[in-house]
Parts: C-alpha cells; sequence; structure tokens
C-alpha cells in the first residue's frame, strides 16, 4: 500500500466513521499530502505504509521544522502534528505493526486568543442593518436579499450559531411566530443540539419567509441569488461591506456575532456549562476562553468608572 493510498483510506475512515467535519477532513488531507512530499524528499522515495510505519520521532521533528522554515505559523503546525499523529495510529491500527514514540514530539505550545466580541449595540446594528446593503448587481431582488440578511444576521447573534449551521438550514426548521419550539441545529461531527429562539429571531424569520411564498419545507432557508443554498462568501461579504460603511471594526464578522452571544450571555450571569451547551462546545475548556473576555470588559469598566482607578 502505497502512502497515497494508506492516506486516502484514513480521510475516508475519518469522514465516515468518526464523522469528522468536512473542512477538518479536508485540512487534514492537505497535511498529510505535505507529509507524504516531504517524506519523499527526504527518504528518497515515495513512502509505502511500511516506511510510515518505521519513521522515528527525529524524522518528524525534521518535517515540523521544515514546514517552520516554510513560514507555517504554531497553529498549523500544530494541526499536522494532530493530523500526523491520528493517521499514524490509524495505520498501526489496521496494519498491526507497531507505532512509534508519538509522544515523544511535542507539538508549539499554543496560546489560544480570546474571542473577539462586539458591543452590544454594535451587535445589535450589524445583524439589523447589514441588510440594508445589497448588490444591485445580484439577481435576487433587494427587499428579500435585505430580509434574509436580517434574519440571517440575527438567527446568528440570537442563537448563536455558526454561519455554517445556519446556512444548513432548510425551509422546515425556520422558527417562526407562534410557536416556542427550541431550535435543533446539526453541529461539528454531526452532534445536534436545541438552542433557545427569541422573539426577535422569530419575527425576522417570518419577514423574510413572507417574501418566499410557496417555499417548500425541503428547500434551503436562506438562499443565494441563483436559488441554491447561500454561500458563506456572501454573507461574509454583505458584512464586510457594512461594516466599512457603518464604520464598526474589522473583526465584525458572522464569527463574532456568535462570539457576541456567549461574551454577553455570559456578562449577564448566565452559567458557563449552559453556554457550552447553546454553543455545541466538546469541551468546557474551549467556552472558558470567553471568561477572559468578560474579564477584560470588567476591567475596562473599572479603569473607566473607579475614581482612583489612575
Amino acid at each position: 500500500m502505497t502512502g497515497a493510498e494508506a492516506r486516502a483510506r484514513y480521510l475516508d475512515w475519518l469522514a465516515r466513521e468518526r464523522r469528522a467535519a468536512a473542512n477538518t477532513t479536508e485540512a487534514y488531507g492537505r497535511d498529510l499530502a505535505d507529509l507524504l512530499g516531504f517524506l519523499a524528499g527526504h527518504l528518497g522515495e515515495e513512502p509505502d505504509a511500511a516506511a510510515l510505519a518505521a519513521l522515528r520521532p527525529a524524522d518528524l521533528r525534521a518535517f515540523l521544522a521544515a514546514r517552520a522554515a516554510a513560514g507555517a505559523g504554531p497553529a498549523t503546525r500544530a494541526r499536522q502534528l494532530a493530523a500526523i499523529r491520528g493517521f499514524l495510529r490509524f495505520l498501526a491500527r489496521t496494519t498491526g505493526q507497531q507505532p512509534i514514540a508519538l509522544s515523544t514530539i511535542r507539538g508549539p505550545r499554543l496560546k489560544p486568543p480570546a474571542p473577539r466580541a462586539l458591543t452590544p449595540d454594535q451587535a445589535l446594528e450589524a445583524a439589523r442593518r447589514t441588510g440594508e446593503v445589497h448588490d444591485p448587481e445580484r439577481a435576487l431582488r433587494p427587499a428579500e436579499q435585505a430580509a434574509r440578511d436580517t434574519a440571517l444576521f440575527t438567527l446568528l447573534y440570537g442563537c448563536g450559531l455558526r454561519i455554517a449551521e445556519a446556512l444548513a438550514l432548510d425551509v422546515r426548521d425556520a422558527p417562526l411566530p407562534g410557536s416556542e419550539a427550541a431550535l435543533r441545529v446539526t453541529g461539528k461531527g454531526g452532534k445536534p443540539r436545541l438552542v433557545p429562539v427569541l422573539p426577535a429571531v422569530r419575527q425576522a424569520m417570518a419577514a423574510y419567509l413572507a417574501l418566499r411564498p410557496g417555499a417548500l419545507a425541503g428547500e434551503p432557508l436562506f438562499l443565494g441569488a441563483r436559488g441554491a443554498r447561500l454561500d458563506p462568501a456572501v454573507a461574509q461579504r454583505a458584512l464586510r461591506t457594512y461594516r466599512r460603511l457603518a464604520g464598526l471594526p474589522e473583526h465584525a464578522t458572522p464569527h463574532a456575532l456568535r462570539h457576541s452571544f456567549a461574551t454577553h450571555l455570559l456578562g449577564g450571569g448566565a452559567d458557563l456549562r449552559a453556554i457550552q451547551e447553546l454553543l455545541g462546545h466538546a469541551s468546557l475548556s474551549t467556552t472558558q476562553r470567553y471568561t477572559a473576555v468578560d474579564a477584560t470588559s470588567l476591567l475596562a469598566t473599572w479603569r473607566k468608572a473607579h475614581p482612583r482607578a489612575e
């Protein structure tokens, strides 16, 4: 079995058995392609399964050093090491060969950046007014486009969804007035969760769907100009255009609305475990990043308000 065949089998297993997100599978595929390309030069020939099983920790350290020299940052190299570890363990299980001493290889130390949230006023403005900006060259009617974007960004901020989660919804999933049912969302790895929905989100959704009479239950909830599911890049561009016109900070992105949702809940006294469930985080440590944001906000408020702060 060649290295390329082993890579293909691992990626198929990752997608089918582990149900890894498509973006994760794609990124790991690139990382392993980088590894196989490096080993072809490092070992003098394209590696097969036996050569991969015979790798030493020094070989992998040489690969990471080469990636660093090529400009790969710590986060990229840490992800590549994670991909390699999973790949080599998969090969060890499926071929019966002894895995190399992976525990002796340490990746770069990472300090996760604190999420960059918007202020409540900025988040509300981005959610409610981004729909006012439209591209006249698009076939989608401006009124429908405006209502769509308002519904989408209100949903992201009101429910803390990832952009991919929101754009994966169908018309049948739309939270509408008159119902108190939670929104069922499919997150990373196909993991479902239920998210409560604010009245403002239901109202924005109803206003949008009122401009789509006859929409079928199985159709995408958010449509692009050509009638297909809305592309994330189009939504990101709409918010980017609006933030520059309105003078909002450059980190005002669709994902910043999710950060703002969590940060504002935490600042309002919400339990960290509850926020974890609402965001769909597998680990509490991921959610705990928001405590740093809230602590920073509290310190800024103290410095501004306390007469002896200076």
